[in-house]
């Protein structure tokens, strides 16, 4: 049961920008960390940045300075700024979120979307 929905996804060249946005479709998450997860082809999926009430951030490495994750609890809405993309960034991106930070930061949120694609051609 979906409860996350992921938008803002599609097709960047290299150096490029792209922002991805997330909504509940059916409950607030605002008590929880959110957070934003990706899977590759082949790969397993791997977290890529999270963020507290109190608006604390957390990126992986391969990601920092390049990625800036925002909340808006008004709207109901995280957000995933993504400058500097590369073709290893291609992936589809997932929505997380949970009452747990290290739940998020180890991919296995209680909570998370459909996901949604992010092409980086070279």
């Amino acid at each position: 049961q979906v409860q996350l929905v992921e938008s803002g996804g599609g097709l960047v060249q290299a150096g490029g920008s792209l922002t991805l946005s997330c909504a509940p479709s059916k409950r607030t998450f605002s008590s929880y960390y959110m957070g934003w997860l990706r899977q590759a082809p082949g790969k397993d999926r791997e977290f890529v940045a999270a963020i507290s009430l109190s608006l604390n951030t957390y990126y992986t490495d391969s990601v920092k300075g390049r990625f800036t994750i925002s909340r808006d609890d008004a709207k109901n809405t995280v957000y995933l700024q993504m400058n500097s993309l590369k073709p290893e960034d291609t992936a589809i991106y997932y929505c997380a979120a949970d009452y747990s930070l290290l739940d998020v930061t180890t991919a296995r949120p209680d909570y998370w979307g459909q996901g949604t694609q992010v092409t980086v051609s070279s």
